[in-house]
């Protein structure tokens, strides 16, 4: 196992931010995206990190928008730290975690697209009937797959839970020709992703997409793309309504904390060895699963 990247420090590198996973730099006129290998769970940056993280979620990122570039263009220009530009292309540490990306005027809106029925939207159907105001069938069960895949927006937090918003409050946020474009191209994005995932063992249970505009206002799929983070990726085989799932994502370190009794408050519990190391099996899995190949770490 690799020794887990926890922050990149680049000598003569612009920083611009460093987020829960990503440290993010400025390169020109464009930005380094690394995913390092931290891990957060329940808004909090966890101890100590997943070694090898950051490079299944920055390569199968680029799997994705590869694979559906034909839906919507994405800001990848570079995945080889070779073709960076100084300082980056000399920091070996990068590689195969790190993309050059256009910068972009982000979307304040996440583009959620549901196929099943769990977590926060199975909360809110106990409740409703509903999942951001999007009526659905009496009777489902817990993590039943819905009848046609749903879009159920959310406003982005700088800090602490996303929240759920319908699409008319959507509508007076971005407008209504961009809502609708949105909602378009995610629900197109999920279809085919879950399409082809799931001829592999993979149920994609629902999955986020962020997006901004270019200098000429098209519209571009940026962040991260059909991740175990931004996921929930369910193994087919032993896949059975009317219950949590067996999963190739965070969720195996959300059930561990959530068993350890932590209040959610600081500081978290240090994960053990076995969550670190079950954390990483799921996430290579899934990479394995969905691209055929391995990760050579």
């Amino acid at each position: 196992m690799p020794e887990a990247l926890l922050t990149t420090t680049i000598s003569k590198g612009e920083l611009l931010s460093r987020g829960k996973v990503r440290d993010i730099f400025a390169a020109d006129d464009a930005l380094v995206l690394v995913a390092t290998d931290r891990i957060s769970a329940f808004d909090h940056v966890l101890d100590p990190g997943i070694p090898g993280r950051g490079i299944v979620l920055t390569q199968l990122s680029n799997f994705w928008f590869e694979k559906l570039a034909h839906v919507i263009p994405n800001h990848v220009l570079a995945t080889d730290i070779s073709e960076f530009p100084e300082p980056f292309n000399s920091h070996p540490e990068l590689a195969g975690r790190s993309i050059l990306a256009r910068r972009l005027q982000p979307i304040p809106v996440e583009c959620v697209a549901r196929g099943f029925i769990t977590g926060s939207g199975w909360e809110e159907y106990l409740a409703d009937s509903t999942v951001c105001d999007v009526p659905l069938p009496q009777g489902l069960a817990e993590c039943e797959q819905l009848p046609e895949p749903i879009f159920t927006p959310a406003t982005k937090a700088t800090e602490g839970h996303d929240e759920n918003i319908s699409f008319d409050r959507m509508v007076e946020i971005v407008g209504g020709e961009t809502a609708e474009r949105l909602r378009n191209v995610t629900l197109t994005l999920y279809k085919q992703a879950a399409s082809y995932a799931a001829e592999r063992g993979i149920l994609i249970a629902d999955t986020k997409f962020e997006f901004g505009f270019d200098q000429d206002g098209i519209i571009i799929w940026m962040d991260e793309a059909l991740t175990p983070d931004s996921s929930r990726f369910w193994p087919a085989e032993s896949y059975k309504p009317g219950g949590q799932q067996p999963s190739f994502d965070k969720q195996f370190v959300r059930d561990w904390l959530g068993e350890s009794g932590w209040d959610r408050e600081p500081p978290a519990p240090t994960l053990p060895p076995h969550v670190v190391e079950g954390t990483l099996e799921r996430y290579r899995r899934a990479f394995s699963l969905l691209t055929e190949r391995d990760l050579d770490f």
